[in-house]
């Protein structure tokens, strides 16, 4: 066998190997894409379940005699501006002031209901009744879900940027648009309850 039959052959494997490599790359690539944008959905859903939520508790606890209004304003508000936040339809966010802004409005959702879960305490008869303590439950089991979910979006986030900015997967990722996703971040004040004014409109709370 001539030298430069070697030689073809040696760059035809060289080729051969590359082109696996890439395929392989691109395609490792692809699947960490998609789990973003999956762990993403399951963000999504857990934010829409409590979203789901709050018409039902507004209405429960409105029956409530006297019930500070403001709160429930608060409430009504706060998920309408949910609402209009715009994002990106079946992928994770890939602008960090979209994904900022989204955090937001569910971040004041989040005190909004908080606090009308702290009001809700100076009211006896509204805490006995069966579906206000079945939609508290259902709520706090939604807040979990988020805290879980969101923190397993990061996971993923993690490692996706990670492999897109490693060498030599950068190449392809630049190659094909696979940009960076941003995370979520710790929410400012999170860790202090929520201050509480009450506003009964003249009247006084049940007493027990």
């Amino acid at each position: 066998m001539g030298t430069a039959t070697k030689i073809l052959i040696g760059l035809i494997a060289l080729f051969v190997i590359g082109v696996l490599w890439a395929v392989s790359s691109y395609n490792g690539l692809v699947g960490l894409q998609q789990s973003t944008d999956a762990q993403w959905a399951q963000v999504q859903n857990v934010y829409q379940r409590r979203a789901d939520l709050v018409p039902n508790l507004v209405s429960t606890v409105s029956g409530a005699a006297n019930f500070e209004k403001s709160t429930l304003l608060a409430v009504t508000e706060a998920r309408a501006s949910v609402g209009r936040v715009q994002l990106p339809s079946g992928t994770a966010p890939t602008d960090p002031a979209q994904l900022a802004a989204f955090q937001q409005a569910q971040g004041q959702l989040g005190s909004a209901l908080s606090r009308l879960l702290v009001v809700s305490e100076q009211y006896p008869d509204l805490k006995a009744t069966a579906n206000f303590r079945d939609l508290q439950a259902q709520l706090e089991g939604t807040e979990n879900r988020i805290a879980v979910e969101r923190g397993r979006f990061n996971d993923v986030v993690l490692a996706y940027d990670t492999r897109i900015r490693q060498f030599p997967a950068v190449i392809l990722a630049g190659m094909f648009g696979f940009t960076q996703r941003p995370y979520f971040s710790a929410t400012a004040g999170s860790e202090t309850p929520p201050k509480v004014q009450f506003d009964f409109s003249g009247a006084a709370p049940a007493k027990p």
